[in-house]
């Protein structure tokens, strides 16, 4: 604030009674610098005046000078008899600044004070919503709407705690009272929003958000609640489009920037995440969303030392943020292969908080379920509470609970919980198969045999980028054992690993709509794309002359692998097309493989894909493709290790054949079983259930009657973190 003038000499002869009269009238008009003068003259009179210190950090606050304000709110509130509404002002104004004990004890002091004060009770609802003091906050914001009904704020508030307790229709009912008192209310709209997204129907979170915008263009968790249900579909670039719009006019949100590194995370722009990470610890260096934001990070980047001591700050800190830190620290830890210590995180997380779906469904994943397992139980009781309400988890659940039954050898059980969880998995998206098998079909007809001619292929090798690692990829199906063979060529000394990264993809995508941009790719064009996906994967290579990306979906685009990478290798990896199938349709996927859920789709899209490699095997340089077959692996793997490795062109690797001894990060849905010696019990593992996949199985079969030949791959590990999103927008009251 301006240094203030001193009082003229008509206002030094007000009495301190009169000078803070005028001193609030001015205020309230909104001559805030005359109320200043004003209260200046009084604190020269009488240091640490309570009214004059009050209205000071009311300017301050207004101001945007937050800490300011809440020094002169302190001194206010040392006044013996000081009034209540001092005590819940500096709450709220400790809330804001992240300081989470200091608001809680200020809140609590002034409703003790007056018991009656609504603002009071308000105040302290949020401070203790925001410290994850859930039931305690039911209670202050219960008291409210029974003190004040028609309090539109107050049914807001009262819906989000609803909301953090799971119970969604209840939190949706007061929203609905809020809007009814205020129909233009834009948090209440927002909040909908962000229910919306979490209940499943994306589309209708983003109508409502789009809505709070109309009535308040600068409402942060509006742009916040669009970007999570752009995330919930998938939609990265379109969420940091959100984010971006909402840093235009706060660049400092930390809550903006904590979301931001999401869509980030996901598009592997890994080094802009970890500086918008750090601007949000920045601007917050107490606040446990940011922490974790930093942490997710760190994880996704590999730094794991340092992702684990976030994930225990985050831990440490005030807030809503412990219960996903403590399981994305157990995730982090069995991504580095430590599963006891990871198992043992997730029982922490499960002691804490007893309703964790996240906890639950990343333990189902490691441990092995025993009839009788008590842990079948709490897991069947938590689904059929009414606890869990939000799709995604309970979606989530099933799929936990199909694995147990499983494991426990009751398959009745385990797909009556597997049909209905892909049902309900299947239920948030559309898929259209036979829209995606033209496409795929168009793929094919993009590459005919003589787009791989000598000379063609020449034109592109004189054309490529010398510079870089070799990349090689490992492609085929989810689940067919791509992780298996990354895991082992990573282990030699020579080659690196990229897990499964989305650049080529996202690096095609920018160059068109494929395949359709084939018809006019020159050979410079082809070569510029191998380039551009060279530069962002060079760095994972570490050094090493080779590099396997094992992102599956890339069997896609061999025929473009092969003009615009002539120096790749392309691994095909293929399974028996019924334990595949299988394995994806037992899988909660973090990545959308959206031909997954349903078993005639999973089926249709097995032939479409089987179609393209029958394709890929008659046309491509056999220098440059090969296919191994998992079942060949698994019953002669030195054999079949030895020949992936010659046919890379290096000398054997002792360490290929200990390839369960590497420790290196991964993040695919096999992450635990390929820390282990190679193993045959999946071998033939559909035929056991054969009784319950009769859709896949006419779906997988020829005109003749015979099942078609398998190939394939895997995908990240499944954690069904919710999409990010920031905590539901609250009415402050400050008040004057």
């Amino acid at each position: 604030m301006k240094k203030p003038k001193a009082p003229p000499p008509q206002q030094q002869q007000l009495s301190l009674e009169q000078a803070l009269t005028q001193a609030h009238a001015h205020w309230n008009a909104g001559q805030t610098d005359q109320a200043e003068r004003l209260c200046q003259h009084v604190l020269a009179i009488w240091p640490g005046q309570a009214d004059a210190c009050h209205l000071m950090g009311l300017m301050a606050h207004a101001y945007g000078n937050l800490e300011v304000a809440i020094d002169h709110l302190k001194r206010a509130c040392q006044a013996p008899r000081v009034p209540a509404v001092y005590l819940s002002n500096l709450a709220e104004m400790c809330r804001q600044a992240g300081r989470l004990a200091e608001a809680e004890a200020a809140g609590r002091r002034a409703v003790a004070i007056d018991h009656m004060l609504v603002g009071a009770w308000n105040n302290l609802g949020i401070v203790l919503q925001e410290a994850g003091k859930l039931e305690e906050s039911l209670t202050c914001l219960e008291q409210v709407v029974a003190l004040k009904p028609d309090f539109a704020e107050a049914q807001n508030n009262l819906g989000n705690t609803l909301k953090r307790l799971g119970r969604l229709a209840e939190a949706r009912g007061r929203y609905e009272i809020a809007l009814s008192l205020a129909p233009t209310y834009a948090e209440a709209l927002s909040n909908l929003a962000n229910l919306a997204t979490d209940m499943g129907d994306p589309a209708q979170g983003l109508v409502l958000a789009r809505k709070a915008l109309e009535v308040n263009p600068r409402l942060a968790e509006a742009y916040i609640n669009a970007a999570a249900a752009e995330l919930s579909r998938g939609r990265d670039e379109d969420a940091l489009r959100w984010i971006d719009k909402l840093l235009a006019f706060f660049p400092q949100h930390p809550g903006a920037l904590g979301v931001r590194t999401v869509p980030l995370r996901h598009l592997e722009r890994l080094d802009e995440a970890l500086e918008t990470a750090r601007r949000a610890v920045t601007m917050a260096p107490g606040n446990g969303e940011a922490l974790l934001a930093m942490a997710e990070v760190l994880q996704a980047l590999g730094r794991t030392a340092e992702a684990l001591a976030g994930y225990d700050r985050a831990i440490a800190a005030p807030g809503l943020a412990v219960e996903k830190a403590l399981v994305n620290k157990a995730v982090c830890l069995m991504e580095a292969g430590d599963k006891q210590a990871a198992q043992a995180g997730f029982e922490l997380a499960l002691e804490r908080f007893p309703n964790s779906v996240s906890a639950w469904f990343n333990l189902a994943d490691i441990v092995t379920f025993k009839p009788g397992d008590p842990a079948i139980a709490r897991l069947e009781a938590l689904l059929g509470s009414s606890v869990v309400q939000a799709q995604n988890d309970r979606t989530a659940l099933h799929f936990a609970l199909a694995k147990a039954w499983l494991d426990a050898g009751d398959p009745d059980r385990a797909f009556r919980f597997l049909h209905e969880g892909n049902r309900l998995k299947r239920a948030t998206f559309v898929y259209d198969s036979g829209e995606t098998e033209r496409w795929v079909q168009s793929i094919d007809e993009a590459f005919p045999a003589e787009s791989f001619t000598p000379d063609r292929l020449a034109e592109a090798a004189r054309l490529a980028p010398e510079a870089g690692p070799v990349p090689v990829f490992v492609v085929g199906m989810p689940r067919s054992g791509t992780t298996l063979v990354e895991q082992i060529l990573a282990s030699h000394a020579q080659i690196g690993a990229a897990g499964e990264s989305t650049a080529l993809s996202r690096t095609i995508e920018r160059a068109g709509p494929f395949p359709a941009l084939v018809g006019a790719l020159t050979p410079g064009d082809a070569a510029t794309i191998g380039r551009l996906y060279l530069d962002q994967v060079r760095p994972l290579a570490n050094g090493r002359r080779m590099l396997v990306d094992k992102m599956p979906s890339n069997f896609l685009y061999a025929g473009l692998i092969v003009q615009a990478l002539p120096r790749a290798k392309i691994i095909h990896v293929r399974r028996d097309p019924l334990d595949t199938c299988l394995s994806c349709y037992t899988k909660l996927f973090t990545r959308e493989q959206q031909f997954s859920y349903d078993l005639t789709e999973l089926g249709r899209f097995y032939r479409a894909y089987e179609a393209l490699m029958a394709h890929w095997r008659a046309v491509l340089p056999a220098d440059r493709f090969i296919e191994i077959a998992y079942e060949d692996l698994v019953g002669d793997f030195e054999l079949q290790a030895r020949r992936l490795v010659r046919f890379l062109g290096l000398d054997w690797d002792p360490a290929c054949a200990a390839f369960h001894e590497t420790r290196r990060i991964i993040r695919t849905a096999s992450l635990n079983q390929v820390r282990e010696p190679i193993y045959s019990r999946s071998i033939g593992r559909a035929q056991r259930y054969a009784a319950y996949l009769a859709p896949l199985t006419a779906a997988l079969a020829t005109r003749g009657g015979t099942v078609v030949e398998a190939n394939v791959a895997e995908t990240e590990v499944a954690k069904p973190a919710k999409p990010a999103k920031r905590a539901p927008r609250r009415k402050k009251d400050v008040v004057a």
